[in-house]
């Protein structure tokens, strides 16, 4: 189980690499292994070349690294809050792609009406307001809205994106990210989007056959 779920963070962290999700060595990434742990990429890993020690294993209730050897990232606090707020998660993501960067950092809120990806991988989008990273303040704030959305837009820092499945944090990591550069694009061109109606977004999410849509807090 831990060896699987590290091959699949090591392939996401390639796959956020080569399609412009992450740059340098910003971004952190983590799996649920079960109720009570979670494996996190290590302090100053390189997303795009993991070895299979670039983890730690961490407690969520014990709030404690359960391995030794490498240290896991300094931004445990908000994959932890994610982890225990929500138990249905399976994968958290934490990057500062360009354009996602560039809707964080301003007052732009991000439609998710414009496009079928859009409506069902953005279908909550929440901001944090900046707190340090790694520190236990901006744990905190996850904390409070972890259970209202599905995307984090952590001001003036990036983004943060969980789901079910890594494979589903990753899609919705990329759509958040097309989402934006389609904004940021269309205001500098003048062009006006259009975003579907709230009732045709109801019955796309209820009634097109994709997966029961999640319970949120108001």
């Amino acid at each position: 189980m831990k060896e699987m779920l590290k091959r699949q963070l090591q392939e996401t962290g390639k796959y956020m690499m080569q399609n412009d999700l992450a740059w340098g060595n910003s971004g952190n990434i983590s799996a649920r292994i079960d109720d009570n742990s979670f494996l996190i990429t290590a302090s100053g890993t390189y997303l795009g070349d993991l070895d299979l020690e670039d983890f730690a294993e961490y407690s969520i209730e014990a709030k404690k690294c359960l391995t030794n050897g490498r240290k896991p990232s300094k931004e445990i606090p908000m994959h932890q809050a994610i982890y225990e707020m929500r138990p249905e998660i399976g994968a958290v993501l934490h990057s500062s792609p360009l354009y996602s960067m560039l809707i964080a950092s301003s007052n732009i809120d991000i439609p998710s009406a414009l496009f079928v990806e859009g409506m069902y991988y953005l279908e909550r989008i929440e901001r944090v307001a900046y707190a340090h990273p790694g520190s236990i303040k901006l744990g905190e704030l996850v904390k409070e809205k972890a259970k209202k959305a599905n995307i984090l837009l952590l001001e003036n820092h990036g983004v943060l994106v969980y789901d079910t499945s890594i494979k589903e944090a990753k899609m919705a990591l990329q759509t958040l990210e097309m989402a934006c550069k389609m904004l940021v694009i269309s205001r500098k061109a003048g062009v006006v989007l259009q975003e579907l109606p709230a009732d045709v977004v109801q019955s796309f999410l209820h009634e097109s056959g994709y997966k029961p849509r999640r319970s949120w807090e108001s």
